[in-house]
């Protein structure tokens, strides 16, 4: 490219990515988003490195996958993450500002960024003594205590986090003129509580909601972390998968919320001349059950509900095209940056380079054909019946679904064409066709008729294992680094860079 553009990391929280009008969704959540999407290039195959939000926001930063950083919960502190050179650092190196509106929840600090607009979560956010019904909002939503709202919002859209958030992003973008600038905007929807004003809260009736993949005795029959995650939400909140519905429905609704604010942004960088020299990106850190298995949230499993994400990229020099054959993961998403702004890979990052890939030029088929995710803490997992120690109490109906026991042992996934197969730290596998049980509900793992595909998901997830083990930190030997970190380049494969 002849100048640096700037850029907009664009990231909601748990936005699963089956959500939308152009995935079969049944209603229009995100107009403006799909429509950024048709003007640059959408990946139908994007997945999170961990579906918790520290270790995939981590990841996202470094290029490095969990077992990598370190980070593999979101209690992890700024000493625990493992890299040589992060992205803030290579952004500021290349003479960016580097700066965030939003929600941080990483190992960053406020002092890493030129603008900081924060610190918000997903219960409260500065105010800035601008709004006074700002506080009054955040109390409300603290004492929604994660639950799913029976009743709309009854405070102004401007009070939401998301609008003072996108607010905070135009006071930056009007402040930075003299450098290109990195913008995180990270919005802390559509996570728990789930919760909208008017119109958002009634715009997508309950009864237009789809079905859902499975039911609470799914997660019940499937055991382990599954059943015991299910069993803590009926013991803290009997009867909460009855509303599994509304439940849906208020998340359409936040989604669309979140499409208009992002509108709104979008619509302020088109004013101030912008819009044609900005790289948007736009993804979301991992996704929601949604219902689905008779769960809420996140916290037990890789299923693609949880796993798979939205991403695409939208600017100058980038092709329109939509991607629903390769693989990519927000690992990725570090190294495009890198190539996009001239600047090298740094020692340690693991994930690939799509800039090729963004703008037309030749890419290796085979190094995008398959992805992995992992999760878990190590050690040996908790069975469904153990009540070890948590950071909450057993009783009254307070809970985290991130927890010492849904998150115990390790988990493993691979994904390559319609398969996808899981493996834990004891041995116990599941193998799936997605094209056939898109919500992984037969499980062909046993199955002597898909003992050849089986053999083939082993030998991919045992190389995505080997890879990406970590190569740092370096010493005194040179290592043979991958041009834009693709290994697969026939016989110039790990070429230096």
């Amino acid at each position: 490219m002849s100048s640096k553009p700037n850029i907009v990391l664009i990231m909601t929280d748990q936005q699963r990515a089956d959500f939308f009008a152009s995935e079969g969704f049944p209603v229009d959540t995100m107009p403006r988003v799909e429509a950024l999407g048709r003007s640059g290039m959408r990946f139908r195959r994007a997945y999170t490195p961990m579906p918790t939000c520290t270790p995939a926001r981590t990841s996202l930063m470094t290029g490095r996958f969990p077992k990598a950083t370190r980070v593999k919960q979101n209690w992890s502190s700024q000493e625990n993450v493992s890299y040589a050179v992060d992205l803030p650092q290579i952004l500021r190196a290349a003479g960016y500002t580097v700066n965030l509106a939003g929600k941080n929840h990483s190992y960053l600090a406020p002092e890493d960024f030129d603008f900081h607009g924060g610190p918000y979560s997903h219960t409260d956010g500065p105010t800035n003594g601008a709004m006074p019904l700002a506080k009054e909002f955040d109390k409300w939503l603290f004492d929604l205590d994660h639950h799913v709202s029976a009743e709309p919002t009854p405070f102004p859209l401007a009070t939401q986090l998301c609008s003072r958030i996108v607010d905070d992003a135009i006071r930056c973008v009007d402040d930075n003129r003299e450098k290109p600038f990195f913008l995180w905007l990270s919005l802390p929807e559509p996570h728990n509580p789930y919760q909208a004003p008017e119109p958002y809260f009634s715009m997508f009736p309950p009864e237009q909601m789809p079905g859902r993949s499975g039911s609470r005795e799914t997660a019940i029959a499937r055991g382990g972390q599954w059943r015991w995650l299910a069993d803590l939400f009926e013991e803290k909140r009997p009867g909460y998968d009855a509303e599994w519905r509304r439940y849906r429905a208020v998340y359409a609704g936040m989604i669309r919320m979140l499409d208009d604010q992002i509108a709104r942004f979008l619509d302020h960088l088109d004013a101030k001349g912008l819009a044609d020299d900005t790289v948007l990106i736009f993804v979301s850190d991992h996704g929601d059950y949604a219902g689905d298995y008779g769960l809420q949230r996140k916290g037990a499993g890789l299923p693609e509900c949880l796993i798979r994400v939205p991403m695409l990229f939208s600017g100058p020099g980038i092709v329109a095209q939509e991607n629903g054959t390769d693989f990519v993961s927000l690992v990725d998403i570090f190294p495009t940056i890198c190539e996009m702004i001239g600047s090298p890979i740094p020692a340690g990052v693991q994930g690939r380079s799509l800039w090729p890939m963004l703008t037309g030029a030749e890419y290796p088929k085979r190094e995008f054909d398959s992805i992995y995710s992992e999760l878990g803490i190590g050690d040996l997992p908790y069975g469904p019946g153990e009540r070890p120690e948590l950071h909450f109490p057993y009783e009254g109906r307070m809970l985290d679904e991130l927890n010492a026991v849904t998150q115990s042992g390790n988990l493993k996934m691979v994904r390559k064409g319609d398969f996808k197969l899981t493996f834990d730290v004891m041995g116990r596998a599941e193998l799936f066709d997605l094209s056939r049980d898109p919500g992984e509900l037969h499980d062909l793992y046993g199955d002597p008729s898909h003992a050849a595909r089986k053999a083939e998901m082993l030998e991919a997830l045992l190389v995505w294992a080997i890879r990406t083990e970590d190569s740092l930190p370096r010493a005194k030997y040179i290592p043979k680094v991958a041009r834009h970190g693709w290994y697969w380049l026939g016989e110039n494969a790990g070429a230096g860079q």
